[in-house]
C-alpha cells in the first residue's frame, strides 16, 4: 500500500509547496484545511475540512490507517505579532499540536514532523550564529508567538521520550512564490513592486525560499534522527539588500533605509495608517524587533544531517516577483 501524508494547514504557504513536491510521487495525500477553506481533491490528494484545536474533527482524517506507513506533517498554526498569548493563539498552536501528537501516538504513525519555528529558540548575544538546542520555554523569548511554538516544541519534544517518533524543524524568515497574502517578506516585495513601499528598513533576517523549507520538511521525514531538530535556513539578509535584489529582478527605483530609531518613532503612525486604509502593517512594533534581533542562524547540522541545501536569493526574490505578476513559477530554480 502507498505511503499516506497527513498534512495539517494544508493551504498554508509551506504545506501547500510540500504538497506541489509530493506530487507525482508514489504516495497518497490527505490535507487538513479549515471550514471555511476550499480543497479540491484528486486521484492523489484528498482534503477533510477540521481544527486542530478541536480534537474531534481530526478523526477522520486519522481514519483507516491501520497496517499503513504513515508521515504527519504538522504545519498548521496561527503567526501573531502580539506581545501577549491570546486564547486563540494558544488554543491553535499549543493544543492545536497536543492534539495531533496524540492522534500520531494513538494511530502509531510512522513519523511526525512539527515545523516550529527559530523564534523559539533563545536568541543569543550579539550576532552570533544560531544553532539548534534540546530545551524550549516560552519564558525564554520575546513575543507570543514565539512563546506559543517554543512550548509546542517541548511537547513534541516530550513525546519522542513517551515513544512518539518525531523531528522538529525550525525555519527561519520564509520568502518565495505562492504565497496568498499572509507573508509579510512577500508583502514588503509585491508594496515594493506596485511603488507602494514608502522606504526600507536599516535591519535584517535569515531569510529562506519557502520551496527549501518544503524540501527541508521531506528530508527530516525520510533522514532525520527522531529526537532531534533542524534549522531550515539561509543566511542574514539586510532589508536593503532584498529590496537590491527586488530592484535587479523588476527594474524599480532605490529605496532608502531609514534608521531602526527612525523606523521605531514612526510605526505607531504606519500601524494608523493601515487601520484607516484596512490594510496590513508591515512596520510593527514586533516586526522591527525581529529586523533588529539577532537573525543569524546555522543550518549546518540539516546540511550536514539531511543533505539541505537553499538557494540563491536573488533566485527566489526574481521568482516570487515573477509570482507576484501573474507568471507560473516552478519548483526547482532554473
Amino acid at each position: 500500500m502507498k505511503r499516506l501524508y497527513i498534512i495539517t494547514g494544508a493551504k498554508g504557504h509551506v504545506a501547500s509547496t510540500i504538497i506541489q513536491y509530493l506530487r507525482g510521487q508514489d504516495c497518497q495525500i490527505r490535507g487538513l484545511i479549515l471550514p471555511t477553506e476550499e480543497g479540491q481533491d484528486d486521484g492523489q490528494v484528498t482534503y477533510y475540512r477540521g481544527d486542530v484545536s478541536r480534537p474531534e474533527t481530526l478523526e477522520a482524517i486519522f481514519a483507516d490507517i491501520d497496517g499503513r506507513e504513515v508521515i504527519v506533517i504538522h504545519a498548521a498554526g496561527i503567526i501573531s505579532i502580539a506581545d501577549q498569548v491570546t486564547p486563540l493563539l494558544y488554543r491553535v498552536n499549543v493544543e492545536g499540536t497536543r492534539n495531533i501528537i496524540r492522534q500520531c501516538m494513538r494511530c502509531r504513525v510512522k513519523r511526525l514532523v512539527y515545523i516550529s519555528s527559530v523564534h523559539a529558540i533563545p536568541e543569543k548575544a550579539g550576532m552570533a550564529a544560531i544553532s539548534e538546542t534540546s530545551t524550549f520555554s516560552g519564558e525564554a523569548v520575546t513575543g507570543a508567538y514565539a512563546a506559543t511554538k517554543a512550548e509546542a516544541t517541548r511537547q513534541v519534544l516530550e513525546a519522542v521520550g513517551q515513544g512518539l517518533d518525531a523531528v522538529v524543524v525550525h525555519p527561519s524568515g520564509i520568502i518565495g512564490p505562492y504565497d496568498k497574502g499572509n507573508n509579510h517578506v512577500v508583502q514588503l516585495i509585491a508594496m515594493y513592486i506596485s511603488g507602494k513601499l514608502p522606504a526600507g528598513v536599516a535591519g535584517g533576517y535569515d531569510f529562506v525560499d519557502v520551496r527549501d523549507v518544503a524540501k527541508g520538511c521531506l528530508l527530516a521525514a525520510e533522514k532525520g534522527r527522531a529526537g532531534s531538530c533542524y534549522i531550515l535556513s539561509n543566511r542574514y539578509f539586510t532589508v536593503g539588500e532584498l529590496l537590491e535584489y527586488a530592484r535587479g529582478a523588476s527594474g524599480g527605483r532605490k529605496k532608502v533605509c531609514l534608521p531602526m530609531g527612525v523606523a521605531r518613532a514612526f510605526a505607531p503612525l504606519f500601524e494608523w495608517l493601515a487601520r484607516i486604509r484596512h490594510t496590513r502593517p508591515l512596520y510593527t512594533k514586533y516586526a522591527l524587533y525581529t529586523l533588529s534581533s539577532n537573525g543569524h542562524f546555522s543550518h549546518s547540522k540539516a546540511t550536514a544531517e539531511l543533505g539541505y541545501h537553499p538557494r540563491d536569493m536573488g533566485a527566489t526574490v526574481r521568482d516570487t516577483i515573477f509570482w507576484l505578476k501573474g507568471g507560473e513559477v516552478p519548483l526547482e530554480t532554473a
